[in-house]
This record gives C-alpha cells, structure tokens and sequence, in this order.
C-alpha cells in the first residue's frame, strides 16, 4: 500500500472520529447524560457510552465515504 492511502485512512478515521464523537456528546448533553459532570453516577456513564458509540460510528461512516469515493474513482 502506499504511504498516502494509508495517511488518507489514518486521517480520515481520526476526523471521523472526532466527528461522531462530538455530535454524541452534544445529543447526550442535550437529553440530559454529561459525561464530563462530577463523579460517576449513572447519567455520566451513559453519556460516556454515547460518545464511544458516536465514536465508533463516525468512524465506520468516514470510512465507508472514503471506500466509495476510491471506488468512484477508478
């Protein structure tokens, strides 16, 4: 493999990482589950579980787009 294709799926799962996990943490803050609040009562815990969760889907989701955009373009 070459070193750009593997820098371009590096990148891309660490934004898609990011992404997800960021949009999680702001839908579990809006409905109520901080995860950053004091302690480790059950509402941060399931907050933290949504942003793992929005984690690993935005990583699957980068990941997909950048397998059909190289499928595109062959």
């Amino acid at each position: 493999m070459k070193s750009s294709k593997l820098f371009a799926e590096g990148f891309t799962d660490a934004i898609g990482f990011f992404v997800g996990a960021l949009a999680a943490a702001l839908l579990a803050r809006l409905i109520g589950f901080d995860f950053l609040d004091p302690g480790y009562g059950t509402r941060v815990l399931i907050g933290l579980a949504m942003v793992g969760a929005g984690g690993g889907i935005g990583v699957q989701v980068a990941r997909r787009l950048l397998a059909k955009r190289d499928k595109d373009a062959k």
